[in-house]
């Protein structure tokens, strides 16, 4: 079966990992109690590759930022749907929804679902 797989990239100030690591736990946990297959947020190391576009480039990061790269995998576009649709409804995301409440920009977040191309 093909999976759907929710991905963002977020400049995130350095000072502000820790605050960030801890909303993305919380997070995390209730994707997956309300059904995510699995829930990752990395976050940048070797992120300057001569010849290529950087993340932090891509990701538009300013002095004093680095960048997360995260994913969400769902079983299909609808199960995310579902999954996404009670997580927006979950009572302990509502403080983290708060407009600046948030250790990042959230217009700055490059956001998109993709479809399995190749799973090996």
């Amino acid at each position: 079966m093909e999976k759907y797989i929710d991905g963002f990239v977020i400049p995130v100030p350095e000072d502000k990992l820790d605050e960030y690591r801890r909303i993305a736990e919380i997070a995390g946990a209730i994707w997956k109690e309300h059904g995510a297959l699995e829930y990752r947020e990395c976050i940048g190391d070797d992120l300057n590759v001569k010849d290529m576009v950087s993340f932090p480039s891509a990701a538009k990061a300013e002095p004093g930022e680095t960048v997360v790269f995260a994913w969400i995998v769902y079983e299909s576009r609808e199960h995310r749907d579902k999954v996404n649709a009670a997580v927006m409804k979950d009572p302990r995301l509502a403080d983290m929804m708060e407009p600046g409440s948030q250790p990042f920009d959230c217009k700055r977040m490059v956001y998109g679902g993709f479809k399995t191309l190749v799973e090996i």
